[in-house]
């Protein structure tokens, strides 16, 4: 295991490294040969990920580097680098508003520290944005051109209103710089490796459904989600980070098999536990809630030739035995792609 830089292949820079995608991506890209520099602050991210990495056989093709991009300095760290995948921003609501000034901060000081470091690199740029930036949406499913429904003033803003900054940013490094650049919508994503504890809907499904306890849904439950497994969210980011120009426009990375979160909660609860019908704890619905999310992939489809391969039902059973594996104990083992 060596820190030491080997610039001979391809270097690609993650940040939020240590995350729920971040991990899988740095994964992904030391399986295909990459050098790797994974940076992460841990604000959110667990050390476990990158520790197991840097004890893998690819120990040697990566460099952890602790640091928060909203900091100075990532430039002296970093001597060189051909690409940066910019995940560093916590994700979950739970996460986002435990600090909303530094999710505020990640998402417009960070990713501006991150252009310079592209610019002074000849570095391409993915940056990360959400499905969160089309707020509650006009229409469904959401197309890239529609400009957004959001309220500054709720408390998913920090969130909410830094990544549409970020996409500002992206834009104007692009135009005015020349910086080689992409920004993913990322819609909804699980899969194995999610914290029990991120309050997602399908992490919290399951651990409340594998304790027997009653499922939360807040609202109705009549709100859609579009889920997307990790293999499939992960494989479309790196297409687009692998793309041979700067795209000019953000592409929308999500599956779009819309389902009600009521209905998502029978099917969790019905997995595991057969022929049984869950209890529902109904709750207040959350402050600006969207009442539908589903992406239009035809962007994805036509520049990147990318769609979503896992099913809903292979990807939340695999979800699920993971999960069994990790809150109960050793059992069942599964094989995720």
């Amino acid at each position: 295991m060596s820190d030491a830089p080997d610039y001979t292949m391809e270097t690609v820079l993650v940040t939020g490294a240590a995350g729920f995608l971040g991990g899988r991506i740095c994964w992904e890209l030391l399986s295909r040969g990459s050098r790797v520099i994974a940076v992460d602050n841990y604000s959110t991210g667990s050390q476990t990920t990158l520790i197991a990495l840097r004890y893998s056989k690819f120990s040697d093709r990566i460099q952890v580097i602790e640091h928060d991009i909203t900091d100075p300095g990532l430039d002296r760290l970093v001597p060189r680098c051909d690409k940066i995948i910019n995940l560093a921003c916590p994700a979950s609501p739970v996460q986002y508003r435990l600090n909303p000034l530094g999710t505020l901060a990640a998402s417009s000081v960070g990713v501006m520290n991150l252009l310079d470091l592209a610019l002074i690199n000849r570095a391409t740029f993915l940056q990360a944005s959400t499905s969160e930036v089309y707020g509650d949406p006009l229409r469904c499913p959401q197309v890239e051109t529609d400009p957004g429904y959001v309220d500054s003033m709720c408390d998913r803003a920090c969130y909410v209103e830094g990544k549409r900054s970020a996409e500002v940013a992206v834009t104007l490094y692009r135009e005015r710089c020349g910086v080689s650049t992409r920004i993913a919508r990322i819609f909804n994503s699980y899969g194995p490796g999610m914290s029990p504890d991120d309050g997602r809907v399908v992490s919290t499904f399951i651990r409340q459904a594998l304790d027997e306890e009653p499922l939360s849904v807040h609202g109705n439950g009549e709100q859609t989600r579009s889920l997307c497994f990790i293999s499939d969210t992960v494989r479309g980011l790196l297409s687009m980070a692998d793309y041979p120009c700067a795209i000019t426009h953000p592409i929308n990375v999500g599956n779009p098999d819309e389902v009600k979160i009521i209905d998502l909660a029978a099917e969790i609860w019905q997995m595991i536990h057969p022929g049984t019908v869950p209890e529902i704890d109904y709750l207040p619905a959350s402050e600006q809630d969207p009442r539908r999310r589903l992406p239009d992939i035809r962007r994805a489809n036509e520049v990147l030739g990318w769609d979503p391969v896992i099913s809903r039902d292979e990807g939340l059973r695999w979800t699920i035995d993971w999960f069994r594996g990790r809150l109960q104990g050793p059992g069942a083992t599964v094989d995720t792609p």
